[in-house]
């Protein structure tokens, strides 16, 4: 086997509404219908499917909780822009910006937390790094 790419992950969340609200106006991702009306959160060719505590759908996590994601997105922006639109919106930076260390490269991040407390770590890759396109 041969993996080459994230298509979608699960955030169990005590409120979908909550969640939708955050995700698309703090990082602008798509609120999506699917399923008979499951919402999910869409950015590039990525999703996240949302499952509220105590409703979750089947299969599902061992132990499906709300707040114990740790994510890391990548912006498409500077990331003294993230920041401005983070302070803009009153989204309180718990760490950053600092260096760390992406899938395939050096990256600046910030962190703050989603309404679940989830980490939500949003980075961009220094210039000098190439980021290879999905292979199969």
């Amino acid at each position: 086997m041969h993996v080459i790419s994230l298509d979608h992950l699960v955030l169990t969340v005590r409120s979908v509404a909550a969640t939708c609200d955050f995700y698309s106006s703090v990082l602008g991702m798509e609120v999506v219908t699917f399923a008979e009306g499951r919402k999910a959160l869409r950015f590039g060719a990525q999703k996240i499917n949302l499952h509220e505590r105590g409703q979750e759908f089947e299969p599902k996590a061992g132990q499906p909780t709300a707040g114990s994601a740790d994510l890391c997105l990548i912006a498409g922006i500077p990331l003294d822009e993230v920041i401005a639109h983070l302070i803009r919106l009153g989204v309180p930076i718990i760490e950053g910006p600092v260096a760390r260390t992406g899938a395939v490269g050096s990256i600046r991040s910030v962190y703050f937390r989603d309404p679940d407390a989830n980490l939500i770590e949003v980075s961009v890759y220094d210039r000098s790094t190439t980021i290879p396109p999905l292979t199969g």
